[in-house]
């Protein structure tokens, strides 16, 4: 079967602000990949080559850019610009001339799950589905798209962010469907709020007796539009990279303890880096703690500073902080300086572009 794979890439990022204001939250790296590319690579894993990626006008050049044509990842990538918002059924039908008459799998770009995609591929092929959609149960189903089903584990229900959830099953951003997707979304309507949403798309699937299934997931999933997701996403994929890797120059006066990856051609002087820690390629970092749970990018300064838990975007610089940074996103370029008091721990989501002077 020649099926394809769409990744929605087009989202405006607004709980990432200021972060996103500059750059697309698909593209902000967890241990220094951007999130997007773990979606391609579980996609490619699965067999799937042929993928396209809806972008954004304001984002969409800065992602292909980034990705290119796929041919790092053993991939053709098409880039399909969907100019406004208007919803992921919208996402599908601007898509169309891409998808043709192809089954295809779409993937919600800012999406990270632990499960392989191999085995959902196999059940829609072999058992002939129209649709089948991944679920995970939840402690706040209000939040999320939810999902009833029968004994046979067939959707009977599909909800959007509803006030009563009649279950605990939240539509994880990971959908396989067969060409009669198209057809349905064609006589679509928009929802209260404006958009042509796939869960009722997905309904009138099931309102037509097509062959609608559900599957759970076993391993974890996050949705890495918030800070704390993000900090979270790159814990648990620190803590399950294997190994120590050091290519940068590493002096006599530092101590590392644990997993540690530090890139090419960075420098580490008189400092302690606790693992799962994950440095980039040129990076300056002297007289420094790093503690556990923190990614540090490509080409970032620190010199002075303690820090735990947090997420370092490219090119910042960090210099003679004299409180610990904690659960952190730092952007790009950002500039953080001197404070000559010493007051507690400090939280910051910072901005591309940004300098703070801490006094």
């Amino acid at each position: 079967m020649d099926m394809k794979a769409l990744i929605l890439s087009g989202g405006r990022g607004t709980r990432l602000r200021p972060l996103t204001y500059t750059g697309a939250k698909q593209l902000v790296p967890v241990v220094n990949k951007p999130i997007l590319w773990y979606g391609i690579e579980q996609i490619v894993a699965a067999g799937i080559t042929d993928i396209g990626i809806i972008v954004s006008p304001e984002t969409g050049e800065a992602i292909r850019q980034a990705t290119g044509d796929g041919t790092q990842f053993g991939a053709q990538i098409t880039y399909i610009l969907q100019s406004s918002p208007d919803g992921l059924a919208h996402a599908v039908k601007v898509a169309q001339p891409f998808l043709q008459d192809s089954p295809f799998l779409m993937y919600l770009g800012d999406n990270l799950i632990r499960d392989r995609l191999t085995s959902f591929v196999d059940q829609f092929v072999k058992q002939s589905l129209d649709a089948l959609i991944l679920l995970k149960q939840v402690p706040n189903p209000t939040a999320f798209g939810v999902a009833v089903l029968n004994d046979q584990g067939q959707v009977t229900q599909l909800l959007e962010k509803p006030q009563n959830p009649p279950s605990n099953l939240a539509l994880v951003g990971v959908y396989l469907f067969s060409p009669t997707i198209h057809t349905v979304i064609e006589s679509l309507k928009p929802s209260n709020r404006g958009e042509l949403e796939i869960t009722d798309a997905i309904q009138a699937l099931v309102n037509a007796d097509k062959a609608v299934m559900a599957q759970p997931l076993q391993g974890w999933w996050l949705d890495t539009g918030k800070k704390d997701d993000l900090l979270a996403a790159n814990q648990i994929i620190l803590d399950e990279t294997p190994g120590r890797e050091i290519a940068g120059h590493i002096d006599e006066a530092t101590q590392i303890s644990g997993r540690v990856r530090v890139g090419a051609n960075s420098q580490v002087i008189n400092s302690t880096i606790r693992g799962p820690v994950a440095i980039g390629q040129n990076c300056h970092i002297e007289n420094c703690f790093v503690g556990s749970y923190s990614s540090i990018a490509d080409g970032v300064r620190m010199v002075d500073v303690e820090m735990d838990h947090s997420v370092v975007l490219e090119g910042a610089v960090i210099e003679e902080l004299h409180q610990r940074i904690v659960d952190s996103l730092i952007g790009r370029r950002a500039r953080l300086v001197h404070s000559p008091k010493r007051p507690k721990a400090s939280r910051f989501m910072i901005g591309d572009d940004c300098v703070l002077e801490l006094t």
